[in-house]
C-alpha cells in the first residue's frame, strides 16, 4: 500500500474528499455508506471544509465516521479566507469541530488567500495549534510566490502541506511549485485527482494508453489516473467517494505501481509544462 508522511504520521496516500457531499438529501444513505466503505478499505484520511455545503458536508462526514475510533482517522478541515482573521478564525474552527464531533483536527488549512493579511492568519493558526485544537496547519491553492511569502513570515515554515488541483489534465504545478515543495519536504494534497470524473478535458477515460494500462493492471481507468497522482510518494490524493463501489475502487488504487516504461509512456502522452502556468483551480 502506498503511504505518505504528514508530519510524523504515516497515512495512506489516498484519502476521501467530501466536496459536494451532503448537498442532495436523497443521496444521504449512499454517501454515508461510501465514506465508511472507503475507511474500511484503508482510506483513513478525510478532507472536508466549512465551505462545503455551508457545513452540511461536515455534518454528514461526522455521521459517517461516528463508528470509528478517532485515533485511527486523520481529519483535515479548512477555513474560509474571510474567516481567517484574529476576530473570526477560532469561532470558525470551533463551529467545524462541533459539526465534525471532534476535539481537534489533524490538519487545518487556509482554503485560499483572501484579504486578511497572511501574517495574521498564520498567527491565529499557531495559537490554535498551541491550544491543541489543531495538530498541524497548512494552506490550499497557494502558488510558488505565495509559498515563498509564507515561509518568510514568523512560524511560516511550520506549514505542513499545500492542497492544490492536480491530475493528468492539470500538471502546471510541476514546473516550479512541486519542485520547491519537494525540496522543503512539504507534501502535496491533490484535489480532483480524477479530473472531476474526466470532465476537465473529457479525454482521459477514452485515451488508448490509459485504457491499455487499465487492462494490463486489471483495474479501471480511474484507478490508473488516481495511482498516477501518488506515484512520487510525496502526494496525498483525495478523490470524492461518490458511491460505495467507487470508494472501494479508489482505495484499491493504493496497491497499483507502475514500471518505469509505463511512467515514461504517460509522461509522453501527458507532458509536464515547460513554462510557468497560472495556478489551476476549481
Amino acid at each position: 500500500m502506498s503511504t505518505i508522511k504528514l508530519g510524523q504520521i504515516t497515512v495512506p496516500a489516498i484519502g476521501v474528499g467530501t466536496w459536494n457531499i451532503g448537498e442532495d438529501p436523497t443521496k444521504h444513505d449512499e454517501e454515508v455508506k461510501a465514506i465508511r466503505t472507503a475507511v474500511d478499505a484503508g482510506a483513513t484520511v478525510i478532507d472536508t471544509a466549512e465551505m462545503y455545503g455551508q457545513g452540511r458536508s461536515e455534518r454528514i462526514t461526522a455521521e459517517a465516521l461516528a463508528p470509528y475510533s478517532r485515533e485511527n482517522l486523520f481529519l483535515i478541515d479548512k477555513v474560509l479566507p474571510g474567516n481567517a482573521s484574529h476576530a473570526k478564525l477560532e469561532n470558525s474552527l470551533d463551529r467545524s469541530l462541533r459539526l465534525m464531533q471532534t476535539d481537534y483536527f489533524d490538519l487545518y488549512l487556509l482554503h485560499w488567500r483572501g484579504t486578511v493579511p497572511l501574517a495574521e492568519t498564520v498567527e491565529e493558526l499557531t495559537k490554535m495549534q498551541e491550544k491543541g485544537k489543531i495538530r498541524h496547519w497548512g494552506v490550499s491553492n497557494f502558488d510558488t510566490a505565495d509559498i515563498k511569502e509564507l515561509w518568510s513570515l514568523p512560524n511560516g515554515t511550520d506549514c505542513l502541506a499545500n492542497e492544490n488541483l492536480y491530475n493528468l489534465d492539470e500538471r502546471g504545478i510541476e514546473y516550479d511549485l512541486l519542485p520547491l515543495m519537494h525540496q522543503a519536504g512539504m507534501p502535496l494534497i491533490a484535489y480532483s485527482p480524477l479530473s472531476q470524473g474526466d470532465t476537465i478535458s473529457g479525454k482521459l477515460t477514452d485515451h488508448p494508453l490509459i485504457k491499455e494500462m487499465a487492462h494490463n493492471h486489471h483495474v479501471t481507468v480511474y484507478q490508473i489516473m488516481l495511482a498516477w497522482t501518488i506515484r512520487d510518494h510525496h502526494t496525498l490524493a483525495i478523490p470524492k467517494a461518490a458511491s460505495p463501489v467507487h470508494a472501494k475502487e479508489n482505495a484499491e488504487a493504493l496497491n497499483i505501481s507502475f514500471t518505469s516504461d509505463e511512467l515514461e509512456a504517460l509522461a509522453k502522452a501527458f507532458p509536464k509544462p515547460t513554462t510557468k502556468q497560472p495556478l489551476a483551480t476549481i
